[in-house]
């Protein structure tokens, strides 16, 4: 394969704003970019050391000649960069998963115009209003318009020759009010394009000012007697008030400007617009972006932002964003509200996009299961900052009552789910009364004696219920077996749920909606769950073997061995002779059917007394 000599590629590349094009060795066209200084930007991918991001040193090693173009301003480049991509399709760009045609309301280029919606865009002189991500919302629309203004639906060519020759006869759309008869000049070609101007003012937001001339209009008609008429505007008021009481209203003030926020995730991003005009919400659409370098939310912002102003035809002056835009053009200005009106715009379009992406996300994860665990482990690789992916995580807690029946539990997760089979939990042997410091010592030393004597992976994370006490003890076990660098080990707090760190001062806290802390705080009351359920158990089995020792001739070994064999003290109860000498001797046998059997049964004293469950 032969090599890429970049430097001297370099030397034929200006300083100036343009696109450059990368091509592989089978003269295939694999990336596009646009840059401010071409040089400067194409050297990057050079000179910048790229093993953080594996996919843009796969990209650098693949190129073997670059090209590009020149253009007025870093705006041009910007424009001419989304056009290209739309059209070949590199390999290593961004994709914009867009794979719809949204329909458009058209006003046709021809005598006493037409308004119908379409997906297909004629070059024809029609003017194409949209184009409506919300089909529901279009049809909203264009019934307000056929309600309000009675417009005709026939294609006849409606020139001043063929109406003056009497060529047509008013249809059926004529008699029952849909239409005024232009085709006989029972309505003039003035006051039929009148009704289109108000049309468009209402498709481009501007209803305040048809609903101002509509009531003036109503006045004039009742001033003139013409109540008939007057009723017929006040019924087409209503209807625009309804339609724009429906709409999202802002300000006023807020007369043209477009708003635009972004989501993204490992591998895709999302971008929502909302366009306003004249304080009214009157577009809105998001869409979806395939990552495939690492580029950053301001890159992907910036190709969204030309394929959306290109598809709506937008030339607002004024761009809502939630952060700062590195593009210098005269005749746009990037705002970053951080209150007002603007900055409730900015809110709404970030809640569209969330609610966005949690949908797609939704989508992908039904779909694909181990894609939702992907991201839970990377998030969580992120957020807890760690080096690999938890696929292995195990959390410990303690649990005892007054110091007595001790035991610590180890729950297992696999790829952020719980693995039943892998619990354990330890009765603690070496401390007496209530420490729960040493107790939390001792499980994870002999947990992890454990697994290293018999081969077995180490987890990629522990988490131990507790403070920094706690998680001092465990970390003593872990440098004494020598591992304590080969794991990540936290411990959570339960009061703030906060998570510490060995060593650190100051805790962590993660926003409470946090999937990390979801799956935590699950690990967390499992272990608390399981080691509670193993405390009862050795309780209970203690209580009874107490009770069983009341009974002449029957010691601790004993009781225990009755309860192994029978499972409970009512069994024992019910057991006859034969059965007890399976297991004990005959005067032991005598003396359990004494005890149970005898009207002077010495009362038990543990009855009475208040039974505290371990919570």
């Amino acid at each position: 394969m032969a090599s890429f000599d970049y430097k001297e590629a370099l030397k034929k590349i200006p300083h100036k704003p343009g696109v450059y094009q990368y091509w592989d060795e089978h003269n295939e066209l694999i990336y596009i970019g646009k840059a401010k200084d071409l040089r400067n930007r194409v050297s990057s991918y050079f000179v910048k050391d790229h093993h953080v991001n594996s996919k843009t040193k796969v990209l650098v090693s693949k190129i073997r000649n670059i090209t590009f173009t020149i253009v007025d301003s870093e705006v041009d480049a910007w424009l001419l960069e989304n056009s290209l991509i739309k059209k070949h399709q590199p390999r290593y760009n961004v994709m914009l998963k867009d794979d719809k045609t949204y329909p458009w309301i058209i006003i046709k280029n021809e005598n006493f115009p037409r308004i119908f919606w379409t997906r297909r865009i004629v070059r024809d002189g029609s003017k194409y209003l949209g184009p409506y991500a919300s089909v529901s919302m279009m049809h909203t629309i264009l019934g307000l318009i056929r309600e309000t203004y009675p417009l005709r639906t026939c294609n006849l060519a409606l020139t001043p020759q063929n109406i003056a020759a009497g060529k047509f006869k008013v249809c059926l759309e004529y008699q029952l009010g849909n239409c005024k008869g232009p085709c006989q000049n029972f309505q003039s070609e003035p006051d039929y394009n009148n009704c289109i101007n108000e049309i468009k003012d209402i498709l481009n937001g501007k209803i305040n000012g048809v609903i101002r001339d509509m009531k003036q209009e109503m006045e004039t008609a009742i001033g003139n007697l013409d109540f008939e008429g007057a009723h017929r505007y006040k019924r087409k008021l209503d209807l625009l008030e309804n339609y724009q009481s429906k709409s999202t209203i802002v300000n006023s003030s807020i007369t043209d400007v477009d708003v635009f926020s972004i989501a993204s995730e490992e591998k895709y991003a999302f971008v929502n617009f909302l366009k306003v005009m004249n304080g009214t919400v009157i577009q809105t659409q998001t869409l979806e972006l395939k990552k495939r370098l690492d580029e950053s939310d301001a890159e992907l912002l910036s190709l969204a932002i030309s394929e959306f102003r290109s598809r709506y035809n937008s030339q607002s002056k004024e761009i809502i964003v939630p952060f700062e835009m590195e593009l210098d053009d005269p005749n746009i200005r990037f705002t970053v509200p951080k209150l007002g009106e603007k900055k409730k715009l900015l809110d709404l379009s970030q809640k569209n996009v969330q609610f966005f992406k949690r949908e797609k996300i939704d989508q992908y994860e039904k779909l694909n299961p181990e894609v939702k665990t992907e991201r839970l482990l990377t998030q969580m690789m992120k957020d807890l900052r760690m080096n690999t992916l938890p696929r292995h995580i195990e959390c410990f807690d303690n649990s005892n009552f007054q110091g007595k029946y001790p035991v610590s539990a180890i729950v297992v997760f696999r790829d952020a789910r719980p693995s039943k089979k892998d619990y354990r939990f330890f009765n603690v042997k070496t401390v007496e009364g209530p420490n729960d410091f040493a107790t939390m010592e001792e499980a994870v030393h002999r947990r992890y004696r454990r697994l290293l004597e018999e081969g077995q992976e180490l987890p990629q994370l522990v988490i131990i219920d507790g403070g920094k006490g706690q998680l001092s003890s465990a970390l003593k076990s872990l440098k004494l077996l020598g591992i304590d660098k080969q794991l990540t080990i936290i411990g959570i707090a339960k009061r703030l749920e906060e998570l510490y760190y060995p060593g650190d001062q100051y805790p962590l806290y993660l926003d409470k909606k946090s999937e990390t802390l979801k799956i935590i705080q699950q690990l967390r009351d499992e272990a608390h769950r399981f080691g509670i359920t193993a405390h009862r158990k050795k309780r209970d089995k203690g209580t009874l073997a107490t009770e069983l020792e009341l009974i002449p001739g029957i010691g601790k070994l004993t009781a225990e061995k009755l309860l192994k064999y029978f499972k409970s003290v009512k069994k024992i109860k019910e057991a006859k002779k034969e059965e007890l000498l399976e297991v004990i001797n005959l005067k032991q046998a005598k003396a359990v059917l004494e005890y149970f059997t005898s009207e002077a049964t010495p009362p038990n004293p543990l009855k009475g007394e208040q039974e505290i469950d371990f919570v």
